[in-house]
């Protein structure tokens, strides 16, 4: 994620820096056109959105464009997307928030507080609860992997699939950090992307 951040804030950028805007400028325009063929319109265009980021200068303080061209910057840098499953409300996790917690697992590692803490940079607000932009230190999967299994057997039915989902992919992800640590990199950020 520093590097992300590093991306879109730098006042020189390298070589490698530019090959990867062309990357993200090339995948927010076709974002800006499958918005277009299904009718969406939005205040600006994602890629106007991506330059404004780049800039510093976002144009508006209410815009979902803003979201999805940050997704594009992190996505160019980030590997092995996950789906974590659907969810008709966000705000169902704040119930399970309440499960876990009754449980004793540490408040920093409910998933109100994390999937939907927002990115590392302020960026204009996205509007409706969605696209929503959660992150957690890439270090933290081991804690909430053994957090959530600790208590699956003793959860309501309603939270128990989906705790169980995020304890195997939480140490699906700490096994990587480990790997990725012993290799020589640090991988700082899981990026959580509600749309």
């Amino acid at each position: 994620m520093r590097t992300v951040v590093r991306l879109l804030t730098a006042v020189e950028r390298t070589e490698q820096q530019e090959r990867t805007l062309t990357r993200v400028r090339t995948e927010c325009e076709r974002t800006d056109d499958r918005f277009q063929e299904q009718g969406i319109d939005l205040d600006v265009s994602i890629s106007r959105a991506l330059e404004e980021l780049i800039d510093g200068t976002p144009s508006t303080d209410l815009c979902p464009a803003y979201s999805y061209a940050f997704y594009q910057a992190v996505a160019a840098h980030f590997s092995d997307p996950t789906d974590l499953g659907a969810w008709r409300r966000p705000a169902w996790f704040y119930a399970m928030d309440d499960e876990l917690a009754r449980h004793g697992v540490p408040s920093d590692l409910l998933p109100g507080t994390f999937l939907f803490s927002g990115p590392p940079l302020r960026l204009p607000h996205p509007g409706d609860a969605v696209p929503a932009i959660g992150t957690l230190p890439a270090q933290r999967a081991s804690a909430l992997a053994d957090a959530y299994g600790s208590v699956l057997g003793r959860l309501n039915p309603e939270f128990r699939d989906a705790a169980r989902r995020f304890a195997e992919v939480m140490r699906f992800e700490a096994e990587e950090w480990e790997s990725a640590r012993k290799l020589g990199t640090n991988p700082d950020t899981l990026l959580f992307w509600f749309h």
